[in-house]
């Protein structure tokens, strides 16, 4: 899978307020699905699948542990999904500031600059 898709699977994944929720818990620490699905009125079934949809986006790893099954965040998906907006980001930026530098160019009473 190529990184244009990985980052559309990761934008997806994360347009649902459950999963970014999930997302936002597992950022403190790896959680069961159990665990995951304590702060919210849908079924553990639900969690499962929500949780299924950021494994496929690789936004979360599933583990094992004895009998746990520790969901964790996968950082480096995250870090490619911020990577991708600071590229669009910087380029604003950088049209902002060639913008501000015209603007702050003394003009003459034509409005023309001045030379």
């Amino acid at each position: 899978m190529d990184d244009d898709e990985l980052v559309d699977l990761g934008f997806t994944a994360l347009a649902d307020p459950v999963r970014r929720a999930i997302v936002a818990r597992l950022s403190r620490g790896p959680a069961t699905v159990n665990e995951l699905a304590e702060p919210f009125a849908i079924s553990l079934q639900a969690v499962s699948k929500h949780v299924r949809v950021l494994e496929q986006a690789g936004l979360v790893t599933k583990g094992r542990e004895a009998q746990r099954r520790p969901v964790h965040l996968a950082p480096e998906a995250l870090e490619r999904l911020t990577a991708w907006i600071d590229g669009y980001r910087l380029a604003r930026e950088r049209s902002f500031r060639r913008l501000d530098a015209l603007l702050a160019e003394p003009r003459d009473d034509t409005g023309g600059a001045a030379r």
